[in-house]
C-alpha cells in the first residue's frame, strides 16, 4: 500500500523533514537485514489520537533488540515520547506507527557488533491492511508452500527485519495464486501464523490459537484478544493446530496491528463461512476499545494529547 508523505520523521532524537530522512546505501542493515521494528496504530478517539498498547509494543522492540544483541541508545520512554510527538506534529487523527532500530553506516560485514545502532520512527495514515471488505466479510487464505522458519534457525520471537523475507515469499505466493493471505506451517507441519498475523480458530465454542512455541510471534493484538475473550467468559486454549483444524474450524480469523481482526472465510478453498458470532463479538469489542469507548480498557490506550 502506498505510504502518504507526512511532515516529520523522528531520527535519533530529532524531528527531520520527511524528504530529508535518509540513510547511506552502505548501511549494513540494508545488506544483511539486521534490524528490529514494531508496528503500532494510533486510533481516532473523542480525546484525540490514542496509541493502542503503546508501551507493550515498545517493550517488545527492546526484547527483539536484546535477542539480536543490539543496544538501543535511547530509553523506552524516549521512544514512547517520540511516537507521541510525531502524532502531534503530523496533524492527523489516526496513524500507523513504525519504529525501526538498525545498524548505522561505518562498518560492513556479517559481524554486526561494531556497528552503531540508530533509531527512526515514522507515522502515516494507513487503512485496513486486508481491505474493508476483508474485515467485514472475511478473506480467502492459502496454506503456503513456504515453511515458517524454526526458532533454532532464526529467532521467530523477535520482530526482526530479515525474518520477513520468509513472510513476504508466502504472501507473494498467496496473492499470485488469487488468495488474500497466506498461512504458514512450522517445521513440524503444524500451523504457525499468517504472513504478518496470528491465527485463531473457534471449535465447539472454544477460542484456540497456537502457542508461541510453535514459531509464532508473540503478537500484541493476539494477547489483547486473549484477554478480551477471557473477560467475556469465552474459553481459550493455546494449543498446536494441524492444517486440517483450519479446514474444519467453526470460525477462524487473523489478528495483528496492521490487519486488526480479519475473519477467514476459507482456507485452501475449504469454506469456513461468513464471520461467525464469536469473531463478530471480538471484532466489535476490539474496535470499541481502540476508539476509547470502553473505559475499563483505557489502560490499553496512550492518549497522545495528554502528554
Amino acid at each position: 500500500m502506498p505510504v502518504p508523505k507526512m511532515s516529520k520523521i523522528w531520527m535519533d532524537g530529532e524531528l527531520v523533514d520527511w524528504d530529508d530522512a535518509t540513510i547511506h546505501v552502505l548501511t549494513p542493515s540494508l545488506h544483511y537485514g539486521w534490524a528490529v521494528f514494531e508496528g503500532m496504530r494510533a486510533y481516532a478517539t473523542d480525546r484525540g489520537p490514542a496509541i493502542f498498547q503503546h508501551r507493550a509494543h515498545v517493550e517488545r522492540l527492546y526484547r527483539s533488540a536484546q535477542v539480536l544483541s543490539m543496544q538501543i541508545p535511547y530509553s523506552p520512554d524516549e521512544i514512547l515520547e517520540g511516537s507521541r510527538e510525531l502524532c502531534r506534529v503530523n496533524g492527523q487523527d489516526s496513524y500507523y506507527i513504525r519504529p525501526l532500530a538498525y545498524l548505522g553506516y561505518g562498518e560492513m560485514g556479517l559481524n554486526p557488533l561494531p556497528s552503531q545502532v540508530r533509531v527512526m520512527i515514522a507515522v502515516w495514515p494507513w487503512g485496513t491492511y486486508l481491505g474493508d471488505e476483508g474485515v467485514k466479510n472475511g478473506v480467502r487464505a492459502k496454506v503456503s508452500s513456504w515453511q515458517r522458519m524454526g526458532a533454532n534457525i532464526i529467532p521467530t520471537g523477535a520482530k526482526a527485519s530479515g525474518v520477513y523475507v520468509n513472510s513476504s515469499l508466502a504472501k507473494m505466493e498467496a496473492v499470485k495464486a488469487g488468495y488474500d493471505e497466506a498461512i504458514m506451517l512450522n517445521e513440524h507441519g503444524r500451523v504457525a501464523e499468517g504472513s504478518g498475523e496470528n491465527v485463531f480458530v473457534v471449535r465447539d465454542g472454544v477460542l484456540v490459537t497456537p502457542p508461541t512455541s510453535e514459531g509464532v510471534l508473540p503478537g500484541i493484538t493476539r494477547a489483547a484478544i486473549l484477554d478480551l475473550a477471557r473477560d467475556r467468559d469465552i474459553p481459550v486454549e493455546q494449543t498446536p493446530l494441524l492444517r486440517q483444524d483450519l479446514y474444519t474450524a467453526d470460525e477462524a480469523f487473523f489478528t495483528g496491528t496492521a490487519a486488526e481482526i480479519v475473519p477467514i472465510r476459507s482456507v485452501d478453498d475449504r469454506v469456513i463461512g461468513p464471520p461467525g458470532p464469536m469473531t463478530k463479538q471480538l471484532q466489535d469489542v476490539f474496535f470499541s476499545v481502540v476508539r476509547g469507548r470502553e473505559p475499563k480498557y483505557d489502560h490499553m490506550l496512550d492518549y497522545v494529547s495528554q502528554r
